[in-house]
């Protein structure tokens, strides 16, 4: 055993642990990095973000092949190698991580690969993925160990054909039916990939809606796309228990849309969520203290209850984001360093990756009514927009939801081709504290899709110049 001092320990390299290693050593700091993969990425970059979005990008370019045919352009039937188009997305994150790999040694940040756990508040003990421990003695150190994906007990089996998102993203096979159980973003996405690829997928949601909390209008577009798509959306409905087959599994459904109680799928995927990374890291040998989810407790500088341990990402809250893990980090480093600093935003964007793509920031139009906070509404529907019409795409709307009487604006959803671009349009409103004149005198380029958020303006004002409003 070998042991070492270091003035940061990060216990995790995913976006939040290596942003915030990486930001600390540009600082001047010493950091010591510690993740059980071979270079820093974390679930984001080797099993989640990376890898997903490789894939939609093979499903988006499969689509609008099969759609080229509505302006007179037809393929013939596509020809799916499977095992290239895996190696291909292998090496996207192979590309990525080992990047990382070179920028943490040029950063001269000690990367140490294995899984660590809190003797106390001072010191780490590393249980060394190739064998051996490693005792980190630190000053300060961030937990930044991400989540994994949750599983229900009902619908727990020992079978290859049962998949979680991380299993699903491996692409052993393309199933002639799939079964989705959950309409989150991350079922949502997954289910995408595989319809394009020719799988029959069937979505089971327990609730009234697909992507429950976001606005009506918007998953309603999408959920008209996907019906036709998908072989069936089955919304209001529980999957009761599930039992080997032998070419599948048998399902058992309990809702009013279903209409087979009993249906045989060659494979099911369980996309129901994700849990904190909290358990096993030692930290009932420090004050570090969990709420009742596991998430880690932390004030707004991302310290927990032992002031020289900070926690960020998944494992310290919702919403459970890459982009938000990043600038957690660094925020905890400025705290580590004495500077003034809070994690406060006024709008995280989420993307949900899907076709069309769904973003929204700040303030969203259900949150506004469940929390009676006062807000008007100015929406500009894609049809009315050139550029949608040019890529045969007519299905979006962007909105902005403003303060009425300050006509700030307080949030933007935006559902369409590319959404999730242009929300960084609305971040940037929200943040800067934009009012809606702003956005309509601001020249966007024509034709493009970021026209939709000015032209949203406009309409606020009672004039869009491609959609008609008659006056009051």
């Amino acid at each position: 055993m070998s042991d070492n001092k270091t003035q940061l320990a990060v216990v995790g390299a995913g976006p939040g642990g290596y942003a915030a290693a990486f930001y600390a050593a540009d600082h001047g700091m010493s950091v010591t990095l510690i993740d059980p993969e071979p270079n820093p990425g974390g679930v984001c970059l080797y099993r989640g973000c990376i890898p997903s979005k490789a894939f939609l990008h093979t499903a988006k370019v499969l689509n609008e092949a099969k759609e080229a045919k509505n302006f007179g352009v037809e393929f013939s039937e596509p020809k799916i190698d499977i095992n290239k188009l895996r190696s291909w997305k292998e090496g996207v994150v192979q590309k990525l991580t080992s990047g990382l790999g070179i920028l943490s040694k040029q950063r001269k940040v000690n990367f140490i690969q294995g899984r660590a756990a809190f003797q106390d508040s001072h010191a780490l003990k590393i249980q060394m993925t190739k064998g051996g421990e490693e005792i980190v003695n630190f000053e300060y150190a961030i937990i930044a160990t991400g989540s994994r994906p949750m599983t229900l007990p009902n619908l727990s089996m020992d079978s290859p054909r049962l998949m979680n998102s991380t299993q699903g993203l491996e692409l052993n096979d393309i199933p002639k039916t799939l079964l989705v159980v959950g309409g989150g973003y991350i079922g949502l996405e997954l289910g995408t990939v595989y319809a394009a690829l020719g799988s029959q997928v069937t979505v089971v949601e327990m609730t009234p809606s697909l992507l429950t909390g976001v606005d009506r209008d918007m998953t309603a577009i999408l959920e008209r796309r996907l019906r036709s798509h998908f072989d069936s959306i089955l919304l209001e409905t529980k999957v009761v228990s599930m039992s080997q087959a032998a070419n599948g599994i048998n399902v058992h459904f309990e809702g009013a849309q279903v209409k087979n109680k009993e249906q045989e799928f060659e494979k099911v995927l369980v996309a129901i969520g994700r849990k904190p990374n909290s358990s096993g890291l030692g930290l009932e040998n420090t004050k570090v203290q969990i709420d009742q989810k596991g998430f880690i407790k932390i004030n707004a500088q991302r310290q927990t209850t032992e002031p020289n341990i900070y926690s960020i990402g998944d494992v310290a809250g919702e919403p459970m984001l890459a982009h938000k893990a990043s600038h957690e980090g660094r925020v905890a480093v400025d705290a580590i360093a004495g500077k003034k600093v809070a994690f406060e935003p006024n709008a995280i964007p989420a993307v949900v990756f899907t076709n069309p793509e769904i973003a929204w920031c700040g303030i969203t139009e259900t949150q506004a009514v469940r929390e009676n906070i006062p807000f008007k509404i100015a929406k500009f529907p894609w049809g009315a927009s050139g550029r949608a019409t040019t890529l045969d795409r007519n299905d979006g709307l962007t909105k902005l939801i403003l303060n009425p009487e300050t006509e700030r604006v307080l949030g933007v959803g935006i559902v369409g081709v590319g959404a999730g671009e242009l929300i960084a349009e609305g971040v940037l409103a929200v943040e800067m504290g934009a009012v809606a004149a702003d956005i309509k005198f601001s020249i966007h380029p024509h034709p493009t899709l970021s026209e939709t958020v000015m032209e949203s303006a406009e309409a606020f004002y009672g004039h869009s110049t491609h959609i008609y409003q008659p006056k009051r």
